[in-house]
C-alpha cells in the first residue's frame, strides 16, 4: 500500500511538474505576444502620430497659400475698385467736353447762319 501510495505521489509530483513547466511555456509565450502586441501598438501610433503631423504640415502650407490668394485677390479688387472709380471720372470729364464742344458748336453754326 505505502509502495502504491508513493509511486502515486511520485507520479503525481511528475504530472504536477510538467502541468506547471506547461504553465511557464504559456505564460512565457504570453508575455511575448503582449511585448510583441505592445511593440505593434507604439509602431502603428508612431506611424499615426507621423502623419497627423505630416498631414497637419500639408494643411497649414495650403491655409497659408489660400490666405495669400484671399489677400491678392483682395489687392486686385481693391486697384479694379479705383481703376472703375478712375475711368467714371475720366467719363464724366469726357462727357461734359463733349457738352462744351457741342455747345461751342451750335454756338458756331448760329454764328455762321446768320
Amino acid at each position: 500500500q505505502l509502495h502504491l501510495t508513493t509511486s502515486e505521489k511520485n507520479e503525481l509530483a511528475r504530472s504536477l511538474e510538467m502541468v506547471q513547466n506547461q504553465l511557464q511555456e504559456k505564460e512565457s509565450e504570453i508575455k511575448r505576444k503582449i511585448t510583441e502586441y505592445k511593440d505593434k501598438l507604439l509602431q502603428a501610433e508612431k506611424e499615426h502620430q507621423d502623419a497627423l503631423t505630416e498631414a497637419n504640415q500639408k494643411n497649414e502650407v495650403e491655409i497659408e497659400a489660400c490666405y495669400e490668394k484671399i489677400s491678392s485677390l483682395e489687392h486686385f479688387i481693391s486697384s479694379q475698385k479705383l481703376e472703375i472709380e478712375h475711368l467714371k471720372s475720366n467719363k464724366e470729364q469726357l462727357n461734359n467736353s463733349l457738352k462744351e464742344a457741342n455747345q461751342a458748336l451750335e454756338e458756331l453754326l448760329k454764328t455762321k447762319v446768320r
